[in-house]
């Protein structure tokens, strides 16, 4: 079985640990911070109570080991991925830490959901051994990943990259050019500041713009995504009529989308009780798992209509029949 080094641990750490266990590597994990060890277990139970259920067959799993050093981590790993607080003070030096001790043609990537590989490669004795390898929680159930290399970066490295992330069940999207916070996190971005003003504004709490995305749009996305879903929508004349028809809405002023609303007490305080009123005495742990069954079932479903990441799914397991 191939080595991956874990070097960080909390949520996203710890399921990559799980991801690649799980997909029949070896993992070496470190994390100093103190309970590190019971996140990642807690992680791992989650990990291998809900993953089967969304596989045909999976590989042996690996075997796990916690060691004391980034230097006993990445030894001999093919694959180091970086968790660390999202912090280029802190960044910089675990990188600088890795790269003394793992080998040179093992990848170095970083799970940042912000920075730049080139900020990330400053200083570095081998820049072109770095990038950027972002996912999306839970990582051991969503198959994502924003592979983010710079121009540095040769592509046979990209490459490799790629087909090691598929080794463990994962769909890279390579993208184009390295841009802060990449594609997801700044779709997401838009939406969260906007609906920061809607509730700052007093027109919905947050329970009613999660409803609002659980019941309509949300639904469509998980298996049409955002482009497919309007040319869906400009019937069979397709996106251009689409465009043509809804396009010149996009110039009214509806959005605040260059506006950021003050994160003062006040709306601090009104996030965080409407937020507590909707979890109605739920624990993160129960919200977790709520959350696990119903992605479970989701990509059940998409499996069987063999769509979106059920499609995914679906190749994955023939490729390892």
């Amino acid at each position: 079985m191939p080595l991956a080094a874990i070097i960080g641990g909390g949520v996203i750490g710890s399921a990559w640990a799980a991801r690649f266990l799980l997909h029949g590597w070896h993992v070496n994990f470190y994390d100093p911070a103190q309970y590190s060890d019971r996140v990642l277990h807690g992680v791992l139970d989650k990990a291998r109570r809900w993953v089967p259920e969304i596989y045909d067959a999976l590989p042996e799993e690996g075997s796990l080991t916690l060691c004391a050093s980034i230097a006993d981590a990445v030894a001999g790993a093919e694959w180091v991925q970086e968790s660390t607080p999202e912090r280029l003070d802190i960044k910089l030096p675990v990188l600088k830490e890795i790269q003394a001790s793992c080998l040179e043609r093992a990848i170095v990537a970083s799970s940042t959901s912000g920075f730049m590989p080139t900020e990330l490669q400053t200083g570095a004795v081998r820049p072109e051994q770095i990038l950027v390898a972002h996912p999306y929680n839970p990582v051991y159930l969503l198959p994502i990943v924003e592979c983010v290399p710079s121009a540095i970066v040769d592509p046979a490295t990209v490459d490799r990259a790629e087909t090691i992330l598929s080794d463990i069940g994962m769909k890279p999207i390579t993208l184009g050019a390295e841009i802060p916070a990449h594609v997801g996190d700044r779709l997401l971005e838009a939406v969260w500041r906007e609906a920061l003003w809607l509730i700052k504004d007093g027109v919905a709490t947050t329970e009613q713009i999660d409803d609002i995305m659980t019941h309509g749009f949300g639904l469509r996305w998980a298996q049409k995504g955002l482009f497919e879903t309007y040319r869906t929508a400009g019937g069979e004349a397709g996106m251009k009529h689409f465009l043509e028809q809804f396009g010149p809405c996009l110039q009214w002023p509806w959005t605040k989308l260059t506006d950021v609303p003050d994160l003062d007490e006040p709306l601090i305080n009104r996030i965080v009780e409407q937020s507590d009123l909707q979890a109605g005495g739920r624990s993160v742990s129960e919200l977790e798992n709520q959350r696990d069954a119903n992605l479970v079932a989701i990509l059940k479903a998409l499996r069987q209509q063999d769509s979106a990441a059920g499609a995914f799914l679906n190749r994955l397991d023939a490729a390892r029949d």
